[in-house]
């Protein structure tokens, strides 16, 4: 079949299982192909072939609504849905998203790019139906590791009390969310997935009962088939369940979808799939090393070759970390399912009964984070900058009220690139400045951060909050680390007379070498501490009286600039002379990050135009 030239996913109930079947071979070499090239997320789609070819075969979308949760195992749907002619453009700037877009296709119901919404979504849209009229079926799929997210529990005890809705909920279970699966759920999972006998079982009770009793109340049903085995925690919450089913077997996806189709209650249906499937490389991975990809040669599995010299800042502080615990044995760190992502296993290879992962749960590691702090043992946290929004009460009310001292590590701060909107690090600073006792801290090197790392264990006895990029940087993994404790405050890292230029971050190198290369007299100011500010320098530099410029890589709208402004006015300085360049107030889509900046004018080019402007 020439993927290229489908347009909808109604051709599907035209075609036998043997054809069917012939289609998910075609779809996952596409994937392997296309990702190859692109990169993008590689095994949740390998995996997700056949159980999305079968329910675009048996529901009507886009009138019946299939939400993917999180959405970066739709590459399929969107190849049903007329989009692989697209996939050249997969994640490139101005190109195909990697998640869903109810933008590109009326088939994208719901978008998401955090994990464990789908269930609650799929709440809103079945009782929407009182309200438009419409008969659809609603179908969330949702991962097990997204299961591991309390809002899935929550839709789940919310749906099960109305037995007069009928979603149906498809839970593709495949061991494995990011990184390995951890917790109760998952051992329950495990004890399901144990019990081959058990739709067998179910078949045959119902083969057994007399016909009077087959249509007797489901509560009935419930009552016979726990008699003959464990209900499971599906059935206990009140949904019909089914499974496990093989998920790579579309005869069986196919009658067991048409079931719950034809059900009046609300169900799950457990289906078991191999993430990564069809590709050696991915098959045997256990630590989610493919899970996302950079292009990679098909034939070796091997990804363009790293500088040895450049090291990824999540790495960089997970080095940090593996320093610090040999030296402070009260110290733990939690994570919420991101061990590889970020950067941390060599601790835990090294450490592995003093790192907690505890799913994708980012509330549930803040306040367990805080239950570590209040007892006396150092604890530090790293979550995502776009996950970070998850948990904001539990920042605000668990950890700074009770001025614990919890160290988060803000992963990917700034902007990611690919990921696009929902990924982007641009919110933490506005999200969290005004949170009391909290101390933010943005560093320019990797010996930066050990000090500040250095300060936020040693010298302070409140929250800290250090922002780190996603990039890679000049590094040696084997150096030691340097026990310098850093000093609150901005630093001159460049002398000048023109200007002034204050940021933090990555972005300071890029312009000290354009300014040096052109001679330019201006000032570059590290301001490494975004909370506190440094209200002795900011009174220095304003008393230069030459133009200022507050730049940062993030949302402009109560950031950093902003508090800089806030406090000149609140002292009665002048503001006259200062220039601020940030985000604007609108979501920021995928590309290159040099794309990006581009696109914003906040890359060096950029900020280089805006100083001309400004001096002469």
């Amino acid at each position: 079949m020439d993927l290229l030239n489908i347009t909808d996913p109604s051709f599907l109930k035209d075609l036998s299982v043997k054809e069917l079947e012939q289609l998910c071979t075609e779809i996952r070499a596409f994937l392997i192909d296309n990702v190859a090239r692109t990169g993008g997320h590689f095994s949740s789609n390998l995996g997700a072939v056949e159980l999305t070819v079968a329910l675009h075969t048996v529901f009507d979308s886009p009138r019946d609504k299939l939400i993917f949760d999180v959405g970066h195992q739709s590459y399929t749907h969107k190849i049903l849905t007329g989009r692989a002619k697209d996939f050249g453009t997969l994640r490139q700037y101005k190109g195909l998203s990697g998640y869903l877009k109810r933008s590109e296709s009326e088939h994208d119901i719901f978008e998401a790019g955090h994990s464990s919404t789908s269930i609650a979504a799929a709440a809103g849209i079945e009782f929407a139906k009182q309200y438009v009229g419409n008969s659809h079926k609603v179908v969330p799929i949702i991962g097990d590791g997204a299961m591991t997210g309390g809002m899935a529990f929550e839709a789940l005890n919310f749906l099960g009390n109305y037995s007069d809705h009928q979603p149906i909920i498809v839970l593709n279970d495949n061991e494995m969310s990011i990184s390995e699966n951890i917790g109760y759920l998952s051992s329950i999972l495990n004890e399901i997935r144990g019990k081959s006998t058990y739709r067998k079982v179910k078949s045959k009770t119902m083969k057994l009962m007399p016909k009077f009793m087959r249509r007797l109340t489901s509560k009935v049903e419930r009552g016979v088939k726990g008699f003959l085995t464990n209900n499971t925690i599906f059935d206990d919450l009140g949904f019909s369940y089914y499974g496990p089913i093989n998920g790579h077997d579309i005869k069986e996806l196919i009658k067991y979808l048409k079931l719950a189709k034809k059900a009046n209650r609300p169900c799950v249906i457990h289906v078991l799939t191999e993430k990564g499937k069809g590709y050696k490389h991915s098959e045997s991975d256990n630590l989610g090393l493919w899970h996302g990809v950079a292009p990679f040669d098909v034939d070796t599995g091997s990804a363009a070759p790293k500088d040895k010299t450049m090291t990824s800042w999540s790495e960089i502080i997970g080095s940090y970390m593996i320093d610090y615990a040999a030296r402070q044995d009260k110290f733990a760190i939690v994570v919420p399912a991101m061990i590889n992502g970020g950067g941390l296993i060599r601790f835990q290879q090294t450490y592995p009964h003093r790192i907690y992962d505890v799913g994708i749960a980012e509330q549930m590691a803040v306040t367990m984070s805080a239950g570590l702090a209040v007892s006396g043992v150092d604890v530090f946290c790293p979550i995502y900058s776009t996950f970070i929004q998850r948990a904001y009460d539990q920042v605000n009310h668990d950890v700074a009220r009770q001025n614990l001292k919890v160290v988060f590590g803000l992963d990917r701060a700034g902007l990611v690139g690919a990921d696009g909107e929902t990924h982007q690090g641009v919110f933490d600073i506005p999200l969290l400045r005004h949170v009391p006792n909290l101390t933010i801290a943005h560093p320019h090197t990797p010996e930066e951060a050990f000090g500040l790392l250095n300060y936020a264990f040693t010298a302070q006895d409140g929250p800290f909050v250090l922002r780190y990029e996603r990039g890679r940087v000049p590094f040696d993994p084997d150096a030691p680390i340097p026990t310098d404790i850093a000093t609150p405050g901005w630093d001159i890292l460049r002398e000048g007379t023109d200007a002034v230029f204050v940021s933090f971050g990555s972005i300071l190198d890029g312009v000290i070498a354009e300014l040096d290369r052109s001679n330019r007299s201006v000032a570059v100011v590290n301001a490494k501490f975004i909370k506190p500010l440094d209200t002795v320098r900011i009174d220095e530099l304003i008393a230069r009286d030459v133009p200022i410029i507050l730049y940062e890589e993030s949302a402009a709208l109560g950031g950093f600039a902003s508090s800089v402004l806030e406090y000149l006015v609140a002292a009665g300085h002048p503001t006259n002379r200062i220039t601020t360049m940030g985000i604007p107030d609108r979501y920021v889509s995928h590309g290159r990050k040099s794309e990006l900046l581009a696109e914003l004018k906040l890359d060096v080019a950029s900020i280089i135009k805006t100083i001309d402007a400004l001096i002469n």
